[in-house]
């Protein structure tokens, strides 16, 4: 049997299959929010025996046969967990928010935090930051690695950010000292969402984000405790649903 899982989130749309408890296939695309290709051109090009979705656009599969909806922390943890057991800790960073996620030993969420609505700290904030400093979203993170000294960027609203690092750019501020600086504070803000759930050994850390090497480095150097990045980091999310339509 075929199942699926569809993490439709708010930059990307992920769809796992797994089948014989292996993934067979996965993708990851950007999300054009087209209701009828998500449905009809993508979910419905496989003959998928269960589907699960999670993400903002779960509610597009609402009523709709053999389907589930889970939510997205549920969705991560199953994920990780299957992937990782021996994993107690979740940091997840997507496009428009920022979840730590503290696991038992079977897997379970004991205890979760959120971001607020504000996109400081998330992949959006990145997208703002590294346009500011005329950057690919790509090479933002290796701009960073190459700083030189880290310069502290204070603000965490967008608007303010983005007025404080023009400011230094104006200033004649080596502009990867600035791209380090905002990586520091993202990680800075990702860490005491962590600390709040009650940073455990074994750190998973998902998403978008995680694809960038600067956080990746960052975030080992201050917490100094083993990361675990999964080879393919978006697609943790729908990994979890497919496993929730397996096991259902």
């Amino acid at each position: 049997m075929l199942f699926g899982g569809l993490d439709i989130g708010s930059r990307t749309i992920k769809l796992v299959l797994v089948e014989n408890n292996e993934i067979v296939s996965q993708e990851v695309m950007k999300n054009t929010f087209d209701k009828k290709f998500i449905k009809e051109g993508l979910v419905g090009s496989y003959d998928i025996d269960h589907l699960t979705i999670t993400g903002y656009g779960r509610h597009l599969f609402d009523n709709e046969e053999n389907c589930s909806i889970i939510t997205e922390i549920k969705a991560f943890s199953l994920g990780i967990h299957h992937l990782f057991p021996e994993c107690r800790t979740i940091l997840d960073i997507g496009g428009q928010d920022t979840k730590a996620i503290s696991l038992d030993s079977k897997g379970r969420m004991k205890k979760f935090v959120m971001n607020d609505k504000c996109a400081a700290g998330t992949g959006r904030f990145l997208e703002i930051m590294a346009n500011a400093l005329n950057y690919e979203l790509s090479m933002f993170g290796d701009a960073a690695i190459k700083a030189k000294s880290t310069v502290k960027v204070n603000n965490m609203c967008t608007v303010f950010a983005e007025s404080e690092v023009i400011s230094l750019l104006s200033n004649g501020i080596n502009r990867e000292d600035i791209a380090k600086g905002i990586h520091e504070s993202i990680v800075r803000r990702a860490i005491s969402q962590l600390q709040t759930i009650g940073l455990k050994d074994k750190l998973a850390f998902v998403g978008g984000v995680a694809l960038n090497k600067a956080m990746r480095h960052i975030l080992q150097d201050l917490l100094q405790t083993d990361i675990i990045t999964p080879e393919n980091p978006q697609i943790v999310g729908a990994l979890g649903c497919a496993i929730h339509s397996m096991n259902n």
